[in-house]
Order: C-alpha cells, then sequence, then structure tokens
C-alpha cells in the first residue's frame, strides 16, 4: 500500500489529527535535523491514537512516536512508515488533602506550558522540570531530571496504550524507572497521560527556584545553538563532560556538528549538520574518551529513521 493510499484511508477514520505526507523532520525536532517522514501524524485525541496503532497493526505499517523532538536524532534519510506526534494537550489540577495537589496531565502537555501554569497557581515541586523543552510523555519516557530531582520522584500514576489499543493505568513505581530510563523505551507501548502529586508552595520561592535553575542553564548550557540537549548521559562514577573536556575535544568539529565550546556535554548544530555529521562526532568523542581515560560513554539522544 503505497503512502498516498494510506493517507486517504486514515483521514476518513481519525478526527482531531492532521496528516501530512514527505514532512521535515528538522521542522519537528530541536536539533534541527533529519529527512523526511513518510507519513507524519499530528494526533490530538486518544482515539484517534487507537485508531492509527490498530491500523498500522493490521497493516503491518511501522510506527515511531515523538513529542516535541527535543531529545532526538532523525537520521538523513528520514522515518519510514507513520511518524505519530502526540498531541494531547489537556491537563487537570485538583486538591487532595494537606497541602497535597494532584495533577492530571496528557503526554502533548509542554513542560515549560504547564511550569508557568503551575508557578501562577502557587503549586511546588515541578520546578526542576520547568526549563526541559519537552513534553510530559518524553519526560515520563526517559526519565527526565535536573538539579537533583526526577520524573520518577514526583509520578504517581501512568496510563498508556499497547500495540493492540488497549489503555492501561500502573503505579509510577511499576514505569521500572531508572536513570534517563523507563519501561516505554523497550516497548511498543505509547505514554496517553500520568498523575503528578505536587504541593502547595509560596509563589516567591517557586519563582525563585525557577529563575535560578533558568539562569544555571543559561550560564552553562548552549542554548543559542540547536542540540538536542546533553549528548550523553552521566558515568555511574564520572562527570561525562568533564572528560570529554579533559580530552580537548570542545570546539571539535565534523561537517556541521561541533562538541560545544560551552558545555562539553553537548554536541550542537552548528550550521546545516547531518545526522551523518552528529553520529560520526558522537562516534570520535566516545572512542577518545575510551582512549584516553578507558571509561565507556553513553548516548543519551534517541536515534531514530534510517
Amino acid at each position: 500500500m503505497n503512502i498516498e493510499n494510506i493517507k486517504q484511508e486514515l483521514e476518513k477514520k481519525l478526527k482531531n489529527s492532521k496528516i501530512t505526507l514527505q514532512e521535515d523532520m528538522k521542522k519537528h525536532t530541536s536539533f534541527k535535523i533529519g529527512g523526511n517522514a513518510d507519513i507524519f501524524i499530528q494526533a490530538s485525541s486518544q482515539e484517534d491514537i487507537k485508531t492509527i496503532v490498530q491500523y498500522a497493526r493490521k497493516n503491518n505499517i511501522p510506527i515511531t512516536i515523538i513529542g516535541n523532538g527535543s531529545n532526538l536524532l532523525v537520521k538523513d534519510k528520514g522515518i519510514r512508515g507513520i511518524t505519530l506526534c502526540i498531541a494531547l494537550p489537556n491537563f487537570l489540577i485538583r486538591p487532595c488533602g494537606d497541602d497535597k495537589i494532584e495533577i492530571e496531565a496528557e503526554s502533548g502537555v509542554k513542560l515549560g506550558v504547564l511550569g508557568g501554569i503551575l508557578l501562577q497557581q502557587e503549586i511546588a515541586g515541578f520546578e526542576f522540570a520547568a526549563g526541559i523543552p519537552g513534553t510530559i510523555g518524553g519526560a515520563i519516557r526517559m526519565n527526565a531530571g535536573a538539579f537533583g530531582k526526577e520524573f520518577q520522584h514526583i509520578i504517581k500514576e501512568v496510563t498508556y496504550m499497547d500495540e493492540e489499543g488497549k489503555i492501561h493505568t500502573i503505579p509510577g513505581k511499576d514505569s521500572q524507572f531508572a536513570y534517563r530510563h523507563s519501561r516505554f523505551m523497550n516497548s511498543k507501548e505509547i505514554i496517553l497521560s500520568c498523575i503528578l502529586e505536587l504541593e502547595r508552595g509560596k509563589k516567591s520561592e517557586i519563582q525563585e527556584k525557577m529563575q535560578l535553575y533558568a539562569n544555571t542553564r543559561k550560564e552553562k548550557q548552549p542554548l543559542d545553538l540547536p542540540s538536542a540537549g546533553s549528548t550523553f548521559k552521566r558515568g555511574t562514577n564520572f562527570i561525562t563532560a568533564q572528560l570529554i573536556d579533559e580530552a580537548g575535544l570542545k570546539g571539535y568539529t565534523i561537517g556541521g556538528a561541533q562538541v560545544s565550546q560551552k558545555h562539553a556535554g553537548f554536541i550542537v548544530n552548528i550550521g546545516e549538520a547531518t545526522a551523518e555529521d552528529v553520529l560520526q562526532l558522537v562516534e570520535y568523542v566516545t572512542r577518545t574518551v575510551y582512549e584516553k581515560f578507558g571509561k565507556v560513554i553513553e548516548l543519551e539522544v534517541e536515534v531514530v529513521g534510517e
């Protein structure tokens, strides 16, 4: 079945989704890198996601799930099959006694947007996440964290869809959270929503903490250039960025990809970088660090496509 036919069939079935063919993935990743997606669907309802999942399964079409594209490197030949962008935008704030607050948030909610609203509502505990340029779904999937706190610390429940389109809700502890990891990275389960556990706070204190974190990011991270955030995971007994720096690799460039001169843990796109540039630079950095220090460093960024 060709992609035009798939588009026509799905358009008849979907109610709240936009379908495009040969979508340029540079527009959907913070790296500004990547080839075209054969079929790109921005889905804004759980009903449509179920329809897409069941249709793809029936017709043996591969699905790649993305959120805000902020931890993603799409390869230069693009993505075959369906690229499903989860754009579920809703959330609900509800008190649950003793100054505790629950946030029921769909997976397409942007962390920065939610962080701003929680500040205005004087709800604390989300400050660490407010500056992360991703969505709730992506943050749960990789157990995103910063400043000593991770998503596993605030997740009460996760609701997901399996590859047959069935919906399940599990306690947060069953998500198999670890450093930059959850069960959802090893499965075809699609995160739909979650319940966050937060608490009442003082607006001035929340704002002060958010400002401190924002200033720290601005001071230490290369926010002025396209990247996918921190490129490498931290080591178990070493600081990865420090080893890359000590290896003399700050500023090392292949094509349009460069080890950031500001923070060695970031690879940045200094202009028209390709995914191959980035992958070659990752391989060079990884090999050099191992040769100099005997340490194996791992990629934090997720690579998709071909």
